[in-house]
């Protein structure tokens, strides 16, 4: 009897939501996961156990300057080839199992492995290619051609812990806890378009990119064949893969700030720009008509950490929650004010982000 393939993104659909939440030194002073974890499990009712993950910022300062590939493998045979082909386009420092604790709720997990690594020089120097764009073409072939491997995280200094599971069982089964970080992000996933599997769980990442995501966006297909005119390979067929395409676009090939990328995704509406003073309105409808597939409609928010800091953003019209507070050097965001709360009692600064205006938090200094 034929085996059924394993459902993937875009092979089912059931609306809901998430839980998104992050917290940042900006002093760059590391802390351990326990509080990240805190703050997702306690919106444990936004999530139905088919996705949850962290990423985090600093966790390998020895090496640094590597690119740390976290990989999940379903079998022997797609390691086996992975490794082939990460010995012929790179130099290994280290290669490991990432520890992993058994725990209850989470089943059948994939072999996962870490990988400290630089771009090969002849090969790097032959593609013509700087090396975060190298590192980028070799991670969409290994998704794309070696069946049962997925990288889930290509960054420097940071890594993605993910998986099919509620969060705070991710967060065990990663033994988080045990990680130091200056940024976490976490997030508890209700899938929309996927049946749940460990590679689509959220953060998604690319290079230093990392992105949760509560929301469903409804430009995703202009978004889509959008960055795929700029050789982005949308794999998984879900919006945050999308925007996290969007922001490497933006920001790391046309030089772009952050924040102008953000506004780009959710550029001020034409009746607003109507009213602008002419050299403004000239600007903002500059960025409207070049940057007219990059826009980003329907409900969302989003926490992007990137090796520069985090960046929140809520869509225009504020259709998904999204707090922010702070407390000294540290900033925390949340879907939900308790999830904050549950950490940092006595917080500061309390409010709900504005849609379509981006909140900016920069690292000041790695300690």
């Amino acid at each position: 009897m034929r085996q059924k393939a394993a459902l993937r993104e875009g092979d089912v659909r059931i609306p809901s939501g998430c839980a998104i939440a992050g917290i940042m030194d900006r002093s760059g002073a590391r802390h351990d996961g326990s509080d990240i974890l805190k703050s997702i499990a306690l919106m444990h009712d936004r999530s139905n156990g088919l996705g949850g993950g962290f990423a985090a910022y600093g966790i390998y300062p020895e090496f640094a300057e590597l690119y740390a590939f976290h990989i999940m493998y379903e079998g022997k045979d797609a390691r086996d080839r992975t490794e082939a082909y990460l010995d012929e386009h790179f130099a290994s420092e280290k290669q490991e199992r990432i520890p992993v604790e058994p725990t209850r709720g989470i089943q059948d997990p994939p072999d996962i492995w870490r990988y400290f690594l630089a771009p090969h020089p002849v090969r790097l120097a032959m593609s013509g290619l700087d090396e975060a764009e190298y590192t980028m073409q070799h991670v969409f072939r290994i998704n794309a051609d070696i069946p049962g491997a997925f990288v889930a995280s290509s960054g420097k200094n940071m890594g993605a812990f993910k998986g099919v599971g509620y969060p705070e069982d991710i967060g065990a089964f990663y033994r988080i806890e045990d990680y130091r970080a200056w940024l976490w992000t976490a997030h508890g996933r209700f899938p929309t378009n996927t049946p749940g599997w460990w590679g689509g769980a959220h953060p998604f990442t690319l290079l230093n990119w990392s992105i949760v995501h509560n929301g469903e966006i409804s430009s995703y297909d202009a978004n889509r064949r959008y960055v795929e005119q700029f050789g982005y390979e949308c794999a998984l067929k879900t919006d945050t893969e999308v925007i996290t395409y969007l922001f490497d676009l933006l920001a790391r090939r046309h030089g772009l700030s952050q924040r102008m990328a953000a506004h780009i995704m959710c550029a001020s509406a034409w009746d607003e720009i109507d009213k602008m003073d002419p050299d403004e309105a000239a600007f903002e409808t500059a960025l409207r008509c070049v940057y007219a597939s990059a826009l980003v409609n329907g409900p969302m928010s989003v926490i992007l950490g990137s090796d520069e800091g985090l960046l929140a953003l809520n869509d225009r019209l504020k259709l998904r929650a999204l707090m922010a507070g702070e407390k000294g050097s540290m900033v925390y965001l949340a879907s939900e004010q308790a999830a904050i709360e549950v950490v940092c009692p006595d917080v500061e600064n309390v409010r709900s982000l504005e849609g379509g205006e981006p909140f900016v938090v920069r690292l000041e200094k790695e300690a």
